[in-house]
């Protein structure tokens, strides 16, 4: 398989390192559709930084987060003793500072994390993460915290709303304090809404919107692996600037394969993913969680809000009940802008799917 190189994110990373340079002041929600490059972004970032910068990141795609402790557990990456007459075991927070390579994540001893679960209160582990940090500042370096996919903990409950814990303590890391650059980033704006009322953020956030390549940057980077002007022409009709898809495709096009069978594959089993998905609402139901209340799903809800994009790319919030939208961002169908107030399908490969579906 063709290795596939990071490609034309010109924009969004000067944002970044705009903010970077700054005083850390607000949170940074980097936020997107699903696949669109954000994880991509972020790590390629991390690689290109200056090395006075310490950067902690927490990918919170595979772990498992049923409770306080399962959270706190994915943020710390244990220090373990090494045998041998030259290393020494590292009892202080400037000795595992010493130690942290750029990305990594927040380093801690069996004595510190003993105090962090102590208790069962997210103050702990907090107290110890901004110690951690001010050793950071303290050895001439700039702490970056960088949580991926954070809209995992949105069911995580600790005396209260995790969520309402954590972002509070953002604000201290960065609008109070000065202490931290931090960068939530998710592919749920949901999530996006839900944090902005429960955690009291106006005025303390910033968001940058890492969204599929537009047609000149899906050109571009198609001319990077000798697609024909055909090709292009079709990858942009049948999947947009999707990322992910144009790889796919690239991988494809090396292997020999023809390029428009391919994307017919993706269109069909696209259409059989959301038809399936109607199909076991209409038959066997579902419900959807908002606040402390569950609600129904209805089908012919569904169906009617899907029918708004026969002829339109994007629709306003107001235009699809609550629910169904809920329903539809939770599986990945849908993707709303909170900044414009705007909804869309996932990609230019899921419109088409939904107007196959909805007609």
């Amino acid at each position: 398989m063709m290795e596939v190189t990071f490609y034309d994110r010109e924009q969004e990373t000067k944002e970044i390192m705009n903010t970077l340079r700054m005083k850390p002041r607000l949170i940074t929600f980097i936020y997107g559709p699903i696949n669109s490059g954000k994880t991509e972004l972020i790590t390629h970032l991390i690689e290109e930084l200056p090395e006075d910068y310490v950067v902690f990141y927490i990918n919170l795609r595979t772990k498992l987060l049923a409770s306080y402790d399962d959270f706190i557990e994915s943020l710390f990456e244990m220090e373990m003793e090494t045998e041998g007459a030259f290393r020494k075991r590292k009892e202080t927070l400037a000795e595992l500072v010493s130690s942290v390579t750029k990305v990594a994540g927040i380093p801690i001893t069996k004595e510190f994390i003993d105090y962090v679960f102590k208790d069962n209160k997210p103050k702990n582990a907090f107290s110890y993460i901004l110690k951690l940090f001010e050793e950071v500042i303290h050895s001439g370096k700039q702490p970056v915290l960088v949580l991926d996919e954070l809209q995992k903990i949105g069911d995580v409950k600790v005396n209260g709303s995790l969520i309402y814990e954590l972002f509070n303590f953002f604000i201290d890391l960065t609008k109070e304090l000065h202490l931290c650059h931090v960068f939530a980033v998710t592919s749920d704006s949901i999530f996006i809404e839900r944090i902005y009322s429960e955690a009291m953020l106006s005025g303390r956030c910033e968001y940058l919107l890492v969204d599929d390549f537009d047609y000149e940057q899906t050109m571009g980077f198609l001319d990077v692996y000798g697609f024909e002007d055909q090709e292009k022409e079709l990858t942009w009709k049948g999947v947009g600037g999707k990322p992910v898809s144009l790889v796919k495709l690239i991988n494809a096009k090396v292997s020999g394969k023809n390029v428009e069978d391919v994307i017919e594959s993706m269109f069909t089993l696209r259409t059989g993913e959301i038809m399936t998905r109607l199909k076991i609402v209409k038959e066997l139901g579902d419900e959807i969680t908002i606040g402390a209340k569950h609600f129904d799903v209805h089908h012919e809800k569904l169906i009617s809000a899907l029918k708004m994009f026969a002829i339109n790319d994007a629709v306003g919030v107001d235009e699809i009940d609550e629910i169904s939208k809920r329903y539809l961002v939770k599986e990945n169908i849908l993707f709303v802008d909170p900044l414009t107030n705007m909804i869309k399908p996932q990609s230019q490969l899921d419109l088409l799917a939904i107007r196959d579906v909805a007609a």
